[in-house]
């Protein structure tokens, strides 16, 4: 598969009034593609999603949140290893993506400068070893699919010989960007089987944002992960003008519960800097999710609408006239777990930080008053 960096060369592009523009802003956020992606955009239509998905837009320069807009550097423990939960370890093992998403809150990773992606991840494989409580391991970065299978069979290899890791988890765009990257590896889905045991599974987490990614080739690949032992689910982000419509959202979860990728997670997305075009505001969010839930069975509806915030995991469980509640789905600070918060309804609020909390007299603390706040560590 042919990957494309340079804007001119795409010939719907190439010729364009908006090139320069578009240039200027994939000098700050870089763009990257393949060119199966490419084929997937109705260039006929300006707001075409798949284009919205990779195509540098002006907006993105538009002042707006910060790029580690959730203080990852707080859990970073050594060189391109976080660990914020007590049982769950980050090792960031890749800084290349099969494309570049527009929305990415690691787009840091990918700016000319940044190291905090560790290459060799083996003192990450030694963090891990060294502390029992870990049970599940996400790969991440980057595109861990983007490594060679050799490279990739010698970390899971690795993990494996972790008595104490039960889950590894690979975090991918790699089936929607380009499914061949798992069709024409036989390698790949052999390592896969050999390591995705009945007592130790292995999972992709897909990221499928609009049901125009879920092609006969990307379903195809998901099949091949399938029938070879893995795991699967999607996680995506709530993104305007990709996936903000009820009857968009809904198909795309019907259509990953029907062939074995069922939903986990949608988030609110992150005030990430260059993020602003795709920016939903939590009220407006919480309606198209719970609109999109009644569309599909049992297996489509198992999506948590949550934010990915500083503090931890927050589930967004409900929007009414004067109240939105929220509830710690996972937390850093261990005496916030489960803690249920109400906050005054703003339906301008983009994130946990802009909403006012409602403090009961005598009531539990919010999370504006936590000891996350005075800087307590990671459970």
């Amino acid at each position: 598969m042919r990957y494309i960096k340079d804007l001119a060369a795409i010939p719907a592009l190439k010729d364009s009034d908006e090139l320069a523009t578009l240039q200027a802003v994939a000098n700050q956020y870089v763009f990257r593609s393949s060119e199966y992606y490419l084929g997937l955009i109705d260039w006929n239509a300006p707001d075409d999603p798949i284009r919205r998905l990779i195509i540098p837009r002006a907006d993105e320069l538009e002042p707006w949140g910060r790029l580690d807009a959730c203080n990852e550097a707080a859990v970073t423990v050594s060189h391109g290893v976080q660990h914020k939960y007590a049982d769950t370890v980050l090792l960031l093992c890749n800084e290349v993506c099969g494309g570049y998403c527009r929305y990415c809150f690691r787009k840091r990773l990918f700016m000319d400068g940044s190291d905090e992606v560790n290459k060799s991840v083996w003192d990450g494989l030694d963090y891990i070893a060294a502390h029992p409580e870990v049970t599940n391991v996400l790969l991440t970065g980057g595109d861990p699919l983007l490594m060679s299978t050799r490279r990739l069979a010698e970390i899971i290899g690795r993990l494996r010989e972790i008595p104490h890791v039960r889950i590894i988890r690979i975090g991918s765009k790699m089936p929607a960007f380009n499914p061949w990257r798992i069709l024409d590896d036989p390698e790949l889905l052999a390592m896969f089987e050999r390591h995705s045991t009945a007592d130790r599974r292995i999972y992709v987490m897909a990221h499928f944002d609009h049901p125009r990614e879920l092609t006969e080739p990307a379903v195809q690949a998901l099949d091949a992960l399938v029938r070879h032992g893995v795991m699967l689910t999607n996680q995506c982000p709530l993104l305007a003008g990709i996936n903000d419509d009820p009857a968009v959202l809904g198909e795309l979860f019907r259509q990953l519960s029907w062939i074995g990728c069922p939903p986990y997670y949608l988030f609110q997305g992150r005030p990430t800097a260059g993020n602003a075009p795709y920016r939903v505001p939590i009220v407006r969010g919480f309606a198209i999710f719970q609109e999109a839930m009644h569309m599909g069975s049992g297996l489509a509806r198992r999506a948590r609408y949550v934010m990915s915030h500083e503090s931890g995991k927050i589930e967004i469980l409900a929007v009414d006239e004067r109240y939105i509640y929220l509830r710690y789905h996972r937390a850093k600070d261990p005496a916030l777990r489960a803690r249920f918060m109400i906050y005054h309804r703003d339906d301008e609020a983009y994130w946990l930080d802009d909403l006012v909390p409602v403090e009961p007299d005598g009531g539990p603390r919010f999370a504006h008053d936590s000891p996350f706040e005075t800087g307590a560590g990671p459970d």
